[in-house]
C-alpha cells in the first residue's frame, strides 16, 4: 500500500525543527507522544493506517501525515523519507511482531534516520509473556543498527483499567482474569509518552534502557481499595469467572497468547522501581490513585454497584 502525504496541508518546519515519524500516530499511545512533541518544537510526521484518522491526528499535534501499513516495505520507505527520527510502537499482540519491528528498523536505517525511540515494554526476556518476548529482537536490531537510540521498558499501563471501568461503575466489582493476589507495578502513559519526547529531543537519554514505573506494586485488592475511596463507595476485587467477577467478555478477550499471559501474571505478577522514572522527569510520576481520580471525576458515585 502506498504512503500518502498531502503536503498541500503540511505546515513547513523550521529549520532547526527535529523531523521524526511517530507510528501509531492515531492510537492511544503514540497519540500521546504526538502532542509532547509538538509542544517541544518538533516537526512531527504521523504514520497512520486509515486516512479518515488524518485530521484527529493533526489536531493533536502532527504536521504531516503519511498514510501507509507497517507490513508494506514501501510505505515505510515512503514515511521514513526525509526524517531525523523515529518513534515506534507495535499494536499488542500484532502477528508477526518481531519480524514487523525488526523490518521498521531496517527501513528507518536505509532512510539515513539518525535516532529511533522504542516503546517497549517491561522484562522483554520472559518468553512466556509472547508480547514481551516479540519486543526483544526489536531491541536487538536497534541496538546492531548504528543509530542513536533509547529504548523505553514501561509496566503495565494505568489506562488498561478505562476498559472496564463502566462495569466497575454497575457491579461494584474490579475483576481481571489472573489472580487477585499477584502484584503489579503500573505507569501512566502519559509519563511514558514525556520521555519518548525527551528522548526524541534531547541527548540526555541516548544510548539507555529505562525501566518506565510509578509507584506502589499493588495487588487486585489494594487496588479496588483505591478505587472505593476515589468513589466513596465499596468497590470489591474479583477474577473474572469467580462469582461477582464477570467473564471474559467484560472487557477482556481471551485468546491463546492471553492465556499464556494470565498463567504468568497468576504467579508472578509485574513489579518494577520508579526509581528511573521519577529521576527522568524530574518530579513524582503520575500515580495510580490520580488516575483513578480522573475516572471518578465523570462519574457520580451513586451510579456504582453498591456497597457489598
Amino acid at each position: 500500500m502506498a504512503t500518502v502525504f498531502p503536503k498541500t496541508e503540511s505546515t513547513s518546519p523550521p529549520r532547526t525543527a527535529p523531523k521524526i515519524l511517530a507510528v501509531g500516530a492515531a492510537g492511544a499511545f503514540a497519540g500521546m507522544v504526538v502532542p509532547e512533541l509538538a509542544k517541544r518544537g518538533a516537526h512531527v510526521r504521523g504514520l497512520i493506517h486509515d486516512p479518515r484518522q488524518t485530521v484527529a491526528v493533526r489536531n493533536q499535534g502532527a504536521a504531516e501525515i503519511a498514510v501507509g501499513d507497517l507490513s508494506d516495505r514501501g510505505s515505510m520507505d515512503a514515511a521514513l523519507e526525509g526524517m531525523d527520527s523515529m518513534f515506534y510502537i507495535a499494536p499488542a499482540f500484532m502477528p508477526n511482531e518481531a519480524e514487523i519491528g525488526v523490518n521498521a528498523v531496517a527501513a528507518a536505517t536505509r532512510a539515513g534516520v539518525r535516532r529511533v525511540v522504542f516503546s517497549s515494554v517491561i522484562d522483554p526476556s520472559i518468553s512466556e509473556l509472547v508480547n514481551h518476548s516479540a519486543k526483544a529482537p526489536v531491541e536487538e536490531a536497534i541496538i546492531e543498527s548504528g543509530m542513536e537510540y533509547a529504548l523505553l521498558q514501561p509496566t503495565l499501563f494505568v489506562q488498561g483499567i478505562a476498559r472496564s471501568w463502566q462495569n466497575v461503575l454497575r457491579t461494584g466489582v474490579f475483576a481481571e482474569p489472573w489472580s487477585s493476589e499477584t502484584r503489579f507495578t503500573r505507569v501512566d502513559y502519559r509519563d511514558v509518552a514525556e520521555v519518548a519526547a525527551i528522548a526524541l529531543t534531547e541527548d540526555r537519554l541516548l544510548y539507555g534502557t529505562y525501566q518506565l514505573c510509578s509507584e506502589g506494586n499493588l495487588n487486585r485488592h489494594e487496588v479496588a481499595a483505591l478505587m472505593s475511596e476515589v468513589l466513596g463507595g465499596h468497590i470489591e476485587a474479583a477474577r473474572v469467572g469467580e462469582p461477582g467477577g464477570g467473564s471474559a467478555g467484560d472487557g477482556v478477550e481471551k485468546a491463546s497468547p492471553m492465556d499464556k499471559m494470565f498463567a504468568w501474571y497468576d504467579k508472578h505478577g509485574l513489579l518494577g522501581n520508579a526509581l528511573i522514572l521519577r529521576a527522568i522527569l524530574g518530579r513524582e510520576p503520575r500515580t495510580l490513585r490520580s488516575y483513578l481520580g480522573e475516572l471518578a471525576a465523570s462519574a457520580s458515585p451513586s451510579t456504582t454497584g453498591g456497597s457489598r
